[in-house]
């Protein structure tokens, strides 16, 4: 059984798209219907492969972003520009349309309700998108661990899962912080990006003994983890998830 799951998981699998929701005017969450769907954890990622007409192939990960609950799946993807696979994914693919996927894929990256102690997320762009898995999956499971996120975007209109993101930080279960670098809504006092100020006032402190997540492009990742670690984090406990240039 255990062979029999790692093969699938190998394989590409042909998915069936079920649904398109927008999310902000350059990001798209596809809910994929794929058979035989072995599940996956929070913080996963998928990897998708498009074939032309003419037998060229491109393939880049995405993140799954919803919990492992359902026989659906979804990927929140966001548009790079000159990219190969995301412009198709984001501004032409319908439901109905198919195309291969291969996963689930990682095990550093991902939170199960069974760990201990605090649930840190720090997210950048569309770095949210396991982070929102993860999210989800807190909710679904009942899991008494409280969890705090930080969330970099550059304005209000960038804001991935703002419907979401709205009612958690509405609920008394997670801590909900926007950090925006270019354009604050108003009544906002700060435009900038997450420093070391922002870290000591919003993340969990060492003595938390937190785990944490850090999602979204290289320099935000690296930048991210270098705080917490002179912050005094412990390096173990700060896991990585980045995403480069030559993406989408």
């Amino acid at each position: 059984m255990e062979r029999t799951a790692l093969r699938r998981r190998l394989s590409w699998q042909v998915a069936t798209v079920t649904e398109v929701r927008r999310e902000t005017e350059s990001a798209r969450t596809l809910v994929l219907d794929v058979p035989d769907w072995a599940g996956h954890l929070p913080g996963q990622h998928l990897d998708v492969r498009l074939t032309a007409p003419d037998g060229y192939q491109a393939s880049r990960s995405y993140s799954v972003s919803s919990d492992w609950r359902g026989d659906t799946i979804d990927l929140t993807v966001e548009l790079v520009d000159d990219g190969e696979v995301s412009p198709y994914l984001v501004d032409v693919v319908k439901a109905g349309d198919q195309f291969e996927v291969r996963g689930p894929v990682g095990g550093w990256f991902v939170w199960k309700p069974e760990q201990e102690g605090p649930v840190q997320l720090i997210g950048g762009g569309s770095g949210i998108a396991p982070l929102m898995a993860i999210l989800r999956a807190h909710g679904a499971s009942g899991s008494a661990a409280p969890v705090r996120l930080l969330y970099s975007v550059r304005r209000p209109a960038s804001v991935i899962f703002v419907s979401d993101l709205k009612e958690l930080a509405a609920s008394d279960h997670v801590d909900v912080r926007l950090v925006y670098t270019r354009e604050a809504p108003e009544g906002e006092p700060r435009v900038g990006r997450i420093d070391a100020d922002v870290i000591e006032q919003h993340a969990f402190t060492p003595a938390d003994a937190p785990t944490t997540y850090v999602c979204g492009p290289t320099p935000f990742v690296e930048t991210v983890a270098d705080l917490l670690v002179a912050a005094g984090h412990d390096p173990a406990r700060v896991r990585t998830e980045r995403f480069g240039p030559t993406g989408g």
